[in-house]
C-alpha cells in the first residue's frame, strides 16, 4: 500500500513474487497456508477468493490480512469455524510477529489457511493453537524485505558514464530506483532517507563522482524495497 502521509517511514513486508504456501497436519485435520503480498483490500481479498476455486471440497477457507505502513487496515474471518478460534488467532500471528529485536510492523500480508477436517474435534483451544501455528510456521520460511520511503533523487549523466557511475554509487552503498534512458543523456535514480542531510551527503557523492559534472535533483517520495541485512 502505497501511502506517503503515512507516520510510519518503513515496515517489513513479503519479497514479491509468488505465494508462499506450507502445510500442517494436526490430527488428521489439514491446515494448508498461503501467505501472499497484499497492497489493497482486494488483492487480499483475491487470494481467498482463488483458494475457494482450488481447494473447493475444504471445508474451510480461514483468512486474515493486514496492510498498509501504519497497519491501519486489519481483518480476518473465521469462515465457519467458532467464533474467535481462526481468524483472530491468524491475525494476531501476524501482528505480533517479530521482525527484528522487539519489532513487530509486518504489514501488507494476506493470509489464509485452508482446512481440511480429519474427523477429530480439536476443541477451541486447539483450533487457536492450530490456526496461530499455521501462520507462524509459514512465516518462518517466506523471505521478507524492508520496504522504506525514501526520497528519490535524479542525476542526468551521459550514457557512456552511466553504467559506471551506477556501479559506484551502489559500492557506496545507495539504493538505486531504476534508470530512465532518454534520447541524450542516462537519468539516474538514487532513493536516500528522506531528510536533508542524507540528501545533501548524496549530491555531495555525485559531484566527487563526476568531477561535478552532474548534480543532484530532489523529487518525490516512494515506497522501496530494501534487502533485510
Amino acid at each position: 500500500m502505497q501511502d506517503n502521509d503515512s507516520r510510519a517511514t518503513a515496515y517489513t513486508t513479503l519479497a514479491p513474487g509468488t505465494d508462499y504456501r506450507h502445510e500442517l497436519e494436526i490430527k488428521r485435520s489439514r491446515f494448508i497456508t498461503v501467505l501472499r503480498r497484499a497492497g489493497t483490500e482486494e488483492e487480499a481479498r483475491d487470494l481467498v477468493a482463488g483458494l475457494r476455486r482450488e481447494f473447493h471440497d475444504a471445508r474451510h477457507h480461514c483468512s486474515a490480512f493486514v496492510l498498509g505502513p501504519d497497519r491501519t487496515i486489519q481483518r480476518s474471518s473465521d469462515d465457519g469455524e467458532p467464533s474467535g478460534t481462526a481468524g483472530v488467532p491468524m491475525l494476531e500471528a501476524l501482528l505480533k510477529r517479530e521482525t527484528g529485536p522487539g519489532v513487530t510492523d509486518l504489514s501488507d500480508v494476506s493470509a489464509v489457511v485452508v482446512r481440511y477436517f480429519g474427523g477429530v474435534l480439536l476443541g477451541a483451544g486447539g483450533l487457536v493453537r492450530a490456526y496461530s501455528e499455521s501462520i507462524s510456521a509459514s512465516l518462518d520460511q517466506a523471505p521478507m524485505v524492508r520496504r522504506s520511503r525514501l526520497r528519490i533523487c535524479s542525476a542526468a549523466v551521459a550514457h557512456a558514464a552511466a553504467g559506471r557511475l551506477e556501479n559506484d554509487l551502489r559500492s557506496a552503498g545507495m539504493v538505486m530506483a531504476g534508470p530512465e534512458y532518454r534520447d541524450r543523456h542516462t537519468v539516474l535514480r538514487i532513493a536516500v532517507p528522506d531528510d536533508a542531510d542524507a540528501v545533501a551527503a548524496a549530491a555531495e557523492r555525485i559531484l566527487q563522482l563526476t568531477a561535478g559534472a552532474a548534480s543532484l535533483v530532489p523529487e518525490g517520495t516512494e515506497w522501496v524495497d530494501e534487502v533485510l541485512a
